[in-house]
């Protein structure tokens, strides 16, 4: 589904959010995830090990509800691409230069600057991943 103007616009200014994934007992499990616009692919950061990650691998459907600070949301019922091969390192850096808007330099890291080749070591160490959303309905008020 192709998002509108105005949904693009908000995604690109927000990054807070909750990721819904249904657990094993069919239960909806909320947990808070940042978010951006990555060369036009919705993405978000996890680890390999990450209950939901392991959640997504058993169903990949996923729902976003994208907010501000004051009352505007966008709810996203999304497919979840797992993006975990030799490239997850690098599609991090991606991500996180833009969530943290620094095309280049350091990026900060659980409270410490890292350069480019630290953050990437960092990003493999802890096994991350990319989970790329393909938006199958919005709606909300934005």
């Amino acid at each position: 589904m192709a998002l509108t103007s105005r949904e693009i616009a908000f995604l690109e200014t927000q990054r807070s959010a909750a990721m819904i994934t249904t657990g094993e007992d069919g239960v909806p499990k909320a947990v808070r995830a940042g978010v951006a616009l990555v060369d036009g692919n919705l993405w978000s950061s996890g680890t390999q090990s990450r209950v939901r990650t392991r959640r997504l691998r058993r169903d990949p459907r996923c729902t976003l509800f994208v907010f501000d600070q004051r009352y505007s949301w966008l709810t996203l019922e999304t497919t979840v691409t797992l993006l975990d091969g030799p490239e997850a390192a690098a599609q991090n850096l991606r991500l996180f230069r833009v969530m943290q808007n620094r095309p280049s330099g350091p990026l900060s890291w659980f409270g410490s600057e890292l350069d480019e080749a630290s953050f990437l070591r960092a990003m493999a160490d802890e096994g991350r991943v990319i989970y790329q959303f393909e938006v199958e309905r919005a709606y909300g008020l934005n």
